[in-house]
């Protein structure tokens, strides 16, 4: 389970860039009720969304030379430049060199083996985000890639994560855990991209999923908002209800009302 209690390698940052900060405003404070608190004069334009005053996400606008839009997820390390040396070790690549954050922590941007961005966050005064795994919140994140195996080692040596096969309806899935955590600690899974045609377009990627309360008015309510549907809501037997989503300008996320938040 995605907590706040944050461990190495568990993801504990999530940020959207976009070229449109106003308009992520109005669509996901429409979806999930977020507001949003800029982070001062020197941060470039950065801010939080939160919920009731506690940060879900962060974002700030993006230009086209800093990339497509999207949510970047950021793992938990004690050293970013050690993550960061360790990527490059693993035929990762540096996008972003680990800096000081106005003494929040640390943060660096990293490419995996089969290019897919992700963040890493060394906390400082700021652990990470104030809530996870609650309805407008991040409860789960899902990696498309085109090699599990290679993806799995290469998570391993630089965040010392863990996978395993897990059982579903109609075959396997690998779950995701912090090394040595065990099962209990998982917070996400891996895909292959043969088994997501639907992915294989726009490339491998970290998924975000956001946990809701009834993911069927989520779907209609993101249609009305200008955001389109990527994958209906889809009811998935011993895990729950899900649709994959994208925002007005693209940026592809999933919702779900997990079975174990129903109780």
């Amino acid at each position: 389970m995605l907590t706040t209690r944050f461990v190495d390698g568990a993801p504990n940052w999530i940020d959207i860039g976009t070229p449109d900060i106003d308009g992520a405003l109005s669509f996901y404070g429409g979806l999930f009720g977020w507001q949003f608190r800029s982070a001062g004069p020197d941060a470039g334009g950065y801010g939080f969304f939160q919920l009731e005053g506690r940060t879900v996400a962060g974002g700030m606008q993006t230009g086209p030379e800093q990339g497509p839009p999207a949510w970047t997820v950021y793992f938990r390390s004690e050293d970013a430049q050690a993550t960061a040396e360790a990527a490059e070790q693993a035929h990762g690549r540096v996008l972003f060199q680990p800096r000081d954050v106005m003494g929040q922590g640390h943060m660096a941007l990293l490419a995996d083996q089969a290019g897919v961005p992700f963040g890493i966050w060394q906390p400082g005064q700021t652990k990470g985000v104030d809530v996870a795994n609650e309805p407008g919140a991040l409860c789960w994140v899902e990696l498309y890639t085109p090699d599990i195996a290679a993806a799995a080692a290469f998570y391993h040596r630089v965040l010392d994560l863990e996978t395993s096969a897990v059982p579903f309806p109609g075959g396997k899935y690998t779950c995701v855990n912090p090394g040595g955590a065990g099962e209990d600690a998982m917070f996400g899974g891996m895909v292959p991209m043969a088994d997501a045609p639907a992915e294989a377009e726009a490339g491998p990627y970290w998924l975000p999923y956001f946990e809701v309360e009834d993911t069927d008015a989520v779907v209609e309510k993101a249609q009305q908002l200008g955001g389109t549907v990527r994958m209906p809501a889809t009811t998935l037997e011993g895990v729950g209800r899900m649709a994959k989503l994208a925002d007005p300008s693209g940026v592809r996320f999933a919702v779900i009302r997990s079975e174990s938040s129903q109780g």
